[in-house]
């Protein structure tokens, strides 16, 4: 928050800027860190490979919160619209789509769990968050990233499980 004086001098207004330019580096720089981690993947059996992608949205969502957080994948996913890190319009695509909802729940459970518990008791501080946020978001990743695939290849859900999961 900052504190401005009003124009009569009478009194401070606390206002509140969300797109001050260290929030903004911080964004560029998780943005950034998401599309140089998405070439490193492990082949798997199916099409679709596990990426390190999937980490570093785990971080811009737990590290940033779930606004700065969302707002890097969404600059990652874009950058994937117009072909530059990511293939979009692929199998794969529904994936990267899912990175969305994936940073938003996971920096949605470190912000209402973790970051307002963590000063009150040191032992009992809610970093349970952490990998519970990160689980549901992979939970929301992967259903949208199988229902992509379901209908990008015109399988059944048992292959797409088979394939993708």
């Amino acid at each position: 928050m900052k504190e401005t004086i009003d124009q009569n001098g009478a009194g401070a207004v606390k206002t509140a800027k969300f797109f001050t330019v260290r929030n903004m580096a911080f964004i560029a720089v998780m943005a950034a860190l998401i599309c140089v981690a998405a070439p490193w993947s492990v082949p798997m059996p199916g099409l679709v490979p596990v990426s390190l992608a999937t980490f570093a949205v785990y971080l811009a969502g737990s590290l940033l919160g779930w606004k700065k957080g969302t707002i890097a994948v969404l600059i990652y996913v874009l950058l994937g619209a117009v072909g530059l890190p990511a293939k979009l319009f692929g199998v794969t695509g529904g994936y990267i789509v899912g990175y969305i909802p994936c940073a938003l729940i996971s920096g949605l459970f470190v912000d209402l769990f973790y970051k307002k518990n963590a000063s009150k008791n040191p032992f009992v501080n809610g970093a349970w968050a952490i990998p519970v946020g990160m689980i549901a978001g992979t939970v929301v990743l992967y259903a949208l990233g199988t229902v992509w695939f379901i209908i990008a290849r015109g399988v059944t859900l048992e292959v797409a499980l088979a394939s993708c999961v």
